[in-house]
């Protein structure tokens, strides 16, 4: 179906064509198809992290254990992009909905513009604060080395990191999931070369260690950047960008992006910041337990960032369908996107709870100990994963609505009265071993993913306006 777009003073042959419309039809084909490209290229995204952490485990547990220990402070960072980021996914996909092309343009714009200057100014604090935050977190001696290093050259790229996120959601927005898969698929593809050839060095480019696998990663985000840009700017999405459109950025758009999205960067922030202070209740288990967390962090994170494809392509879903003003669909829409993959996620739990051995040995076949260590965390953290499902999915909703107040309470009450709690309880005081912090992690997530169902079936959710 192809609907052309609403005149706009001013700008009277715009070059754009709202042609997909996800608010009529079969809901769980919509939702398949704006979810299941970016749930594979989120997925491929994940396979490179593992794959990444494959090669410096060649190096010894160490480089593993530094990107590990690194982990919660790059997440901190993440949250500035979260406040931008998920005040745009509304305002996009709601535009987009309604059929104003201008105004989605617009909204694309701006984001970037606030992505950037997101960027810079947490990227140059990153930068400078890296080894205090490292020797904070229990860092030592090589994995210190090793963890300042990678931490400061993905600072240095972080603009292209953010706005290249805001391009994939931009391009989801408009209804084109499938160029931001490929798009992601490019950006994994890249990286994976580039590893292995920056780590260990070939030809002319000598071995780097854990520098190359962070310029790595640089190097295909900015790939990936410029080529959105291009898609945009040549007529390639639904939603074309254009260097001239007669209107100036709209400051107070940018803000009402930013109030959307505080809430959801503050609920991360929280569970960041969380991270930050159990890591040290994990590090003084020492190196083995460390790596083996990093590992099965990114095992379980296959799963998890699957999910997040497809939740985020239900939160321009959602904003489509309320653009339009189909209330009952936008809920409808909610409750399949739910059960499709609280089913997906108790499946990708049964296959590693199953397989916990064979998937640690691939990376530390010559280090039973940690084989161990990780074969219990991954089954404990496969018993989370249905919740898991659930509280991602829900968060994805209210993205999609503009409304992410209720999701950062509850992140904020999961991490602060559930999580470290727990830990530190089961840690310090019990005298417990690791296995008593994953099973805390295990049981914090079962009890707020529930009570964040029972909070969204009230339905207040459905009428809120941006």
């Amino acid at each position: 179906m192809e609907t052309q777009p609403t005149p706009n003073a001013g700008s009277p042959t715009r070059q754009s064509t709202i042609d997909l419309d996800h608010t009529e039809g079969s809901i769980i084909k919509s939702i398949l198809v704006m979810g299941v490209p970016s749930m594979l290229g989120f997925g491929l995204g994940n396979i490179y992290e593992l794959i990444n952490a494959f090669w410096l485990s060649r190096l010894g547990p160490e480089p593993v254990a530094a990107i590990t220990i690194l982990g919660p402070l790059l997440w901190v960072v993440h949250s500035t992009n979260t406040a931008v980021g998920s005040g745009s996914v509304a305002i996009i996909s709601r535009r987009y909905g309604e059929k104003d092309a201008l105004q989605t343009e617009m909204a694309i714009k701006e984001t970037i513009v606030l992505k950037w200057l997101a960027a810079l100014v947490f990227g140059f604090m990153g930068f400078m604060l890296t080894p205090f935050l490292l020797n904070l977190l229990g860092a030592k001696d090589q994995i210190f080395t090793m963890g300042v290093t990678f931490g400061r050259i993905i600072f240095i790229g972080l603009g292209f990191n953010f706005a290249t996120y805001s391009v994939f959601t931009a391009l989801r927005g408009v209804a084109n999931p499938n160029k931001a898969m490929i798009l992601m698929f490019s950006l994994s593809a890249l990286n994976m070369i580039l590893d292995p050839i920056m780590i260990f060095g070939w030809g002319i480019i000598p071995p780097m260690g854990v520098a190359g696998a962070a310029w790595a990663t640089v190097i295909s985000y900015a790939s990936a950047f410029i080529a959105g840009m291009i898609i945009f700017y040549s007529g390639g999405a639904n939603i074309r960008l254009h260097f001239r459109t007669g209107q100036k950025l709209r400051w107070p758009v940018m803000w009402t992006m930013l109030k959307i999205g505080l809430p959801a960067a503050a609920g991360q922030m929280s569970f960041s910041l969380a991270r930050l202070i159990i890591m040290p209740m994990i590090t003084i288990f020492g190196t083995g337990v460390v790596a083996a967390y990093g590992v099965g962090q990114r095992v379980s994170n296959l799963g998890i960032t699957m999910l997040v494809g497809i939740g985020l392509g239900l939160s321009a879903l959602i904003g489509h369908n309320l653009g339009a003003g189909k209330l009952d669909r936008t809920r409808k829409t909610a409750y399949q996107a739910i059960m499709l993959c609280v089913g997906l996620m108790s499946a990708i739990g049964v296959i590693v709870f199953v397989f916990a051995g064979p998937i640690m040995r691939i990376f530390f076949a010559q280090e039973p100990e940690i084989i161990g260590f990780g074969v219990t965390l991954l089954r404990i953290f496969a018993l989370s994963f249905p919740f898991l499902g659930l509280h991602l999915m829900l968060e994805n909703v209210y993205a999609g609505v503009g409304e992410n107040r209720p999701s950062m309470i509850l992140n904020m009450l999961h991490s602060w009265g559930l999580e470290i709690p727990a830990v530190f309880i089961t840690t310090r005081i019990f005298q417990m071993d690791q296995n008593a912090v994953w099973m805390s992690l295990t049981g914090a997530e079962a009890i707020a993913a529930t009570a964040f169902f029972v909070y969204f079936r009230n339905g207040r959710w459905l009428h809120v306006k941006v």
